[in-house]
């Protein structure tokens, strides 16, 4: 049945206050959509609704809610609920919890750790928050190279219920150095006699706790693991990330990209759920640079005051040219941030790119110019100089803004920025005060003024 559907019956039924029904109805949901059933009520009913989820399924759903739901419920169960949560939790989402819970929650989360957990917990949190180790989770099936392949079986039937995913097996040695991987298919399908060691796969692919978030989503992306292990500086096996995992970063980095994009300080925050003031400082700062950097422009226009004077038709283009260049300048840019994020593109490649946007600039130019030229003399009814000096204008202006749009992104990435900073608004920005002193320069030449 469609969600849509579902959330419109579940909200008849609480208005007519059949919750048994309604109990019944979640109790058959996945935890995604109800998490997304339950999400638009206030925290009291959010609660009623929680406590009606079977145990194991209410822990799946606690999981996918927001920071902010997951605050208004540890704040709302007794002592007896909220350990029941914890203790069922996998280990990576208790860090994630914990990292977005205020300083008194989390003591009261870490009451119902144990020891080693507690330990292992605060071992976590040190690593930076865009790392691969604060994305990690314990909760992987780890053999000895000396097992057995009937051995290995028997440790995954004991243990494989708590674990993450049980279809890649990592295997270590007595000082836990990752030595290799086996799937489960090849333990299946393999003798119960042979040895782990013999039927491992040796060349594997793993990242370091300290890597780049967006690096090893990249990897995900280009070779569609399902689980990709972490170690240390000495390869000692740490932990694994899982795909669920990392497509909530892939979410959350794409999300950011888009938020720079738009000239808007990046916030994980839900749109709904944050504050007016939040959104607006979030918004303020880049609007406030971008106006004031639009003071070029005017200096530009001010500059040459006596030419637009002396010819005024002059003016009448400035927009056109402007719209123009930043449009080419914004297309440019967006692809090529987008191939920077994805790995088609690196930081080594900026003199291919300038070359394939010179080229494509030049078609473009070239078409719009002439498009330009005879629009300009038989709607506009302007004579040809005035014509031509427009037309060459637009040319030269859509070439310099397809190739500033195309190298700027890669310059950020080289000098370590966000290369999303330089997306439409600021290449906008850039191009209007270029486009203008190239036309005002060609009209001076041009034109006799």
């Amino acid at each position: 049945m469609d969600i849509d559907i579902i959330e419109e019956l579940i909200e008849e039924l609480i208005e007519a206050k059949n919750y048994i029904k309604v109990k019944a109805i979640l109790s058959e949901m996945n935890d995604v959509d109800v998490a997304e059933v339950i999400k638009p009520y206030d925290p009291q009913m959010t609660l009623l609704l929680f406590r009606m989820l079977p145990k194991d399924l209410a822990v799946e759903v606690f999981a996918q809610f927001t920071p902010g739901q997951q605050l208004s419920i540890v704040n709302s169960v007794t002592d007896k609920e909220l350990k029941g949560i914890i203790d069922e939790l996998f280990f990576d989402d208790m860090i994630d919890l914990i990292e977005e819970m205020p300083a008194n929650i989390v003591s009261k989360i870490l009451k119902y750790a144990g020891e080693e957990e507690r330990k292992l917990i605060n071992e976590f949190l040190k690593y930076p928050a865009d790392s691969a180790g604060s994305l990690m989770t314990i909760e992987y099936v780890e053999l000895k190279e000396s097992m057995t392949v009937k051995e290995a079986m028997d440790h995954i039937k004991e243990i494989g219920l708590n674990k993450e995913t049980i279809y890649t097996c990592y295997i270590t040695d007595k000082k836990r150095t990752l030595e290799g991987f086996v799937s489960l298919r090849t333990l299946v399908v393999s003798d119960e006699n042979l040895k782990v060691a013999d039927i491992m796969e040796t060349d594997l692919m793993k990242v370091n706790t300290h890597d780049d978030q967006e690096e090893v989503a990249n990897i995900f992306r280009k070779y569609g693991f399902l689980a990709l292990p972490v170690v240390d500086k000495e390869n000692r096996l740490i932990g694994i990330i899982t795909v669920d995992d990392i497509m909530d970063v892939i979410t959350q980095e794409t999300a950011e990209d888009f938020q720079i994009m738009a000239a808007m300080s990046p916030s994980e925050e839900e749109y709904l759920d944050a504050k007016i003031w939040k959104l607006a400082l979030n918004r303020l700062p880049w609007l406030l640079l971008l106006m004031i950097s639009a003071t070029f422009t005017g200096r530009i226009m001010g500059k040459y005051e006596s030419i637009l004077t002396s010819v005024a038709v002059l003016g009448t283009f400035v927009p056109m040219l402007m719209d123009t260049g930043g449009n080419a300048g914004s297309q440019s840019s967006t692809l090529i941030i987008r191939g920077l994020a994805i790995g088609d593109i690196r930081t080594g490649d900026w003199f291919r790119v300038l070359l394939k946007e010179f080229s494509v600039s030049l078609t473009i130019g070239i078409i719009l110019s002439l498009t330009n030229f005879f629009r300009l003399l038989v709607i506009e009814r302007v004579g040809v100089l005035m014509a031509a000096t427009v037309s060459i204008t637009l040319l030269i202006t859509v070439m310099l803004s397809k190739v500033i749009g195309g190298t700027l992104p890669i310059i950020a990435k080289k000098v370590k920025l966000d290369p999303a900073i330089m997306a439409g608004p600021l290449i906008t920005t850039i191009v209007d005060a270029v486009s203008l002193m190239v036309y005002f320069a060609i009209a001076t030449a041009m034109l006799g003024l």
